[in-house]
């Protein structure tokens, strides 16, 4: 026989007098409360000692003009201070806004482009405990988020 479980929340009575279901783990399917919070907390601790292996140094840069050969950064100034004096002209113009917003993303983009990385000496055991501390959280959490299936009864004693 093949059934397929469907989970059911649990109703509950509320002081009201109503009844409503009740979800009773991560995700609102039954079951992996306890697994969701293990895979949050092995996420957290493989990304903090990712991030504590990674060295990240900033270039430097001009606001107008060159420095040391390197190009202008003035540039992508330019759309973000026409979108505020569009603003001031009129608050509630769409263009104004996407023109700022636009001038915004140029310039968080500009420093990105700035950045240098770097990954610090670090030992193959540290560097397989932090990715599969990271990858098995991950997998639990996506676990927990799935309904759980319940236990299959024994066949034993039956031919």
């Amino acid at each position: 026989m093949s059934e397929t479980y469907t989970p059911s929340p649990v109703p509950t009575q509320t002081p009201g007098g109503s009844r409503s279901p009740v979800p009773r783990g991560a995700g609102g399917t039954p079951g992996g409360i306890g697994i969701f919070f293990v895979g949050v907390a092995m996420i957290a601790a493989g990304g903090w000692l990712i991030t504590n292996q990674v060295t990240v140094t900033g270039g430097g840069f001009s606001l107008f003009g060159s420095r040391f050969g390197r190009g202008g950064f003035g540039l992508t100034m330019l759309p973000m201070l026409v979108g505020i004096a569009l603003l001031f002209m009129n608050g509630k113009s769409v263009v104004a806004w996407m023109v700022t917003l636009s001038g915004v993303a140029m310039i968080l983009a500009a420093v990105l482009m700035n950045l240098s990385i770097f990954w610090a000496p670090t030992s193959l055991f540290n560097t397989i405990v932090m990715w599969g501390l990271l990858a098995g959280g991950l997998g639990l959490v996506f676990r927990s988020l799935k309904a759980a299936q319940p236990p299959e009864p024994s066949r034993s004693g039956s031919t």
